[in-house]
């Protein structure tokens, strides 16, 4: 498509003015007849796109840089017969004398005669090479930085597993010593009562049972029946515990559950550990404190707090006692807190409680764990939130507040 004689007439005329600004111009710019020829090219162009002026004047856009004639050639047309100018079109190619590829966004508006007629098309293109490769290296960052994220959760869950399943052995080791007592009790109970009853055979078989004995056997049966039933009972209860608690840390489904009971089933394994080093524990729970959450990290988060007390706290055969208290907080969360009266924590090991691998008592075996899969758990998992005070000697007190409802932030979790 070409203008009219007289449209490129009064076009030529006003083609010294255009060449003024596209020298001054500190962008590539060039003019375009309606038919894709060159009528005007600055040098800032000839230096994005390494031609010459004189290589590109008069001659058409597929004489000169075929690879882009058709889609120069698609724009001019659309600009020619709506009027309307075409921005922000993005261009990659390569220089003549160099080897790496360039980046370009181009502008493309119309040049009117006073009627309104379009004679030419103005391109003004600026060179975004170095932003397109920033852009570039940004996403590279950005992928590489997802990809150790995905990384660092996945170690996260393995150590939080690893946790798991080393908590599950300290309670075997409590529950089998709480389960050991009650049940020796009852075989020695059992043994005494088998023994008196064949006795008691023996006499009724010589035929002089006298009613002293009868009485007297009675009266064991009865005692050794009620000492039984409270020993056995009291090893059943444990194995209850155990098991809801073994369940819920070796699985991570979400259900319903009571703060307080639940608060109470995981400290007890730590109970015949206290005693023998003398640290009292004593829990104080309100009732009613349903909770649709998380209990398996409910219960990590209590486990690791224990173990944390008795290995820094109070280390050292250092005495004392752990309070835990767990009571509503508003009628949507629950605020636990799990303070000690023991040695406390410096203002530097305060600060730097919760980060990854730092332990005061690496010497000792300590992972530096312990404390971070806490904060993981209870901000990423539970949707809580954790606030930790200590002084030395002093103590330590963690506070935590817990919605009721906990967050679904991890896909695949079930609710059986």
């Amino acid at each position: 498509m070409r203008s009219s004689p007289a449209s490129e007439v009064m076009l030529v005329s006003t083609l010294p003015a255009l060449q003024l600004i596209y020298d001054t111009a500190p962008i590539g710019l060039a003019c375009l007849s309606p038919d894709c020829r060159y009528l005007l090219i600055n040098q800032r162009l000839t230096e994005i796109c390494g031609i010459s002026v004189e290589g590109h004047l008069g001659h058409t856009v597929r004489d000169c840089v075929p690879a882009l004639a058709d889609s120069v050639e698609e724009i001019v047309r659309s600009i020619v017969a709506t009027g309307e100018p075409v921005i922000g079109i993005e261009v990659a190619g390569q220089r003549a004398d160099q080897v790496d590829e360039r980046s370009w966004v181009t502008y493309w508006h119309p040049l009117r005669m006073p009627e309104g007629e379009i004679v030419a098309v103005n391109v003004a293109a600026e060179e975004i090479t170095e932003r397109k490769r920033a852009e570039r290296e940004i996403r590279s960052a950005k992928d590489a930085a997802e990809t150790a994220l995905r990384h660092l959760r996945d170690i996260q869950d393995s150590l939080i597993e690893a946790e798991k399943l080393a908590a599950l052995g300290r309670m075997v080791a409590g529950v089998a010593h709480e389960i050991n007592t009650p049940l020796g009790s009852s075989l020695t109970v059992a043994s005494t009562l088998q023994r008196k009853a064949e006795q008691f055979a023996a006499e009724v078989a010589r035929g002089n049972l006298r009613r002293s004995t009868l009485t007297s056997f009675l009266e064991l049966v009865s005692d050794a029946s009620a000492q039984l039933v409270t020993n056995l009972g009291r090893a059943a209860d444990r194995v209850q515990s155990f098991k809801q608690v073994a369940a819920d840390q070796s699985e991570s489904y979400r259900r319903s559950f009571d703060a307080g009971e639940l608060t109470g089933q995981v400290l007890s394994q730590f109970e015949r550990q206290l005693r023998t080093r003398d640290i009292a524990l004593i829990i104080r729970c309100e009732p009613d404190l349903g909770m649709d959450s998380y209990p398996g990290p409910f219960g990590q988060v209590l486990t690791n707090l224990a173990v944390n007390s008795m290995t820094h706290a109070f280390s050292g055969g250092r005495t004392g006692s752990i309070n835990v208290s767990v009571r509503a907080a508003d009628h949507a969360h629950v605020e636990l807190l799990f303070a000690d009266d023991g040695c406390g924590m410096a203002p530097d090991v305060e600060r730097r409680a919760f980060d990854p691998f730092f332990t005061t008592r690496r010497h000792d075996g300590a992972s530096g764990l312990g404390l971070h899969i806490v904060h993981s758990i209870v901000v990423d998992r539970l949707g809580g939130q954790l606030r930790l005070e200590s002084m030395p000697g002093e103590g330590t007190t963690f506070q935590l507040i817990l919605p009721r409802m906990a967050p679904d932030r991890r896909a695949g979790d079930s609710d059986d």
